[in-house]
């Protein structure tokens, strides 16, 4: 029903932000990515997504100023910013641009949530009472609500979601976070009962799973893409996690 652009210059934030939200549960059934302004400009005008989300810098570009250019164009798409700045002078421009709403990157999914809901209602006119099932709100590792868990705990696991295929570890969080590892990992196995490393592990093979189970792509393209480099290590991963190897899995073997 509803078409979906996300515009980014770092492929990861593209992958995240696919998945951050079940899209279809919200009816959009076309999702297309772009890494550059002049891309997301001929795409607007070519498919006219309802929704686009735009990084407020793409390279050298601004984001705020391409939505500038297609408003002149009076194309009806309604535009989000998302960025990893909270300057005053970014945000302003957005708002005199008309986006909808200037979301902080790691991207909150509860906030997103409001945003499109929002977007869906008041600007499209449909309506969302079957995306809000409960699902939609549960993690699918932890089988848990994320309004349940704490606020630490949340952020974690959206770095997790939008950094799965790069070499993110613990260390590297606790880092950011300006915290002792070892501590962060005692909370983190507290709060969620598994390990930093035994989630993330689990978060990679069900995305593996999914995309083996609804596609023909290659399992060494499927592991390199859910952050595998190494295709021994991923085989020996699938089958501790499922039991089967990917081509049981997919039913070809």
């Amino acid at each position: 029903m509803y078409k979906l652009l996300i515009i980014d210059d770092e492929p990861q934030i593209l992958e995240g932000m696919k998945r951050i939200l079940d899209w279809k549960q919200y009816g959009f059934s076309r999702i297309d990515t772009c890494e550059s302004t002049e891309a997301a400009m001929s795409m607007v005008v070519d498919v006219q997504p309802d929704v686009a989300i735009f990084d407020v810098c793409i390279g050298k570009n601004l984001g705020y100023e391409a939505i500038y250019r297609l408003n002149e164009l009076q194309i009806p798409t309604k535009y989000v910013i998302m960025s990893g700045y909270s300057e005053f002078t970014y945000a302003q421009e957005a708002i005199r641009c008309g986006v909808k709403d200037y979301l902080l990157k790691p991207v909150d999914r509860t906030k997103l949530q409001r945003v499109i809901e929002k977007i869906i209602v008041e600007d499209l006119h449909g309506t969302i009472g079957h995306a809000r099932n409960e699902s939609l709100n549960k993690d699918p590792v932890l089988g848990v609500s994320y309004d349940s868990l704490s606020k630490l705990l949340n952020r974690i696991l959206l770095m997790i979601k939008t950094e799965y295929t790069q070499n993110i570890t613990l260390k590297s969080i606790a880092e950011r976070f300006q915290m002792n590892s070892t501590y962060l990992g005692q909370l983190f196995l507290k709060e969620s009962e598994m390990k930093f490393s035994e989630y993330l592990m689990a978060y990679r093979m069900l995305l593996a799973q999914e995309r083996i189970q609804a596609s023909d792509e290659k399992i060494s393209s499927i592991a390199l893409s859910v952050g595998y480099n190494n295709l021994n290590y991923f085989y020996m991963h699938f089958h501790s996690y499922f039991g089967k190897s990917p081509s049981d899995l997919r039913g070809k073997g």
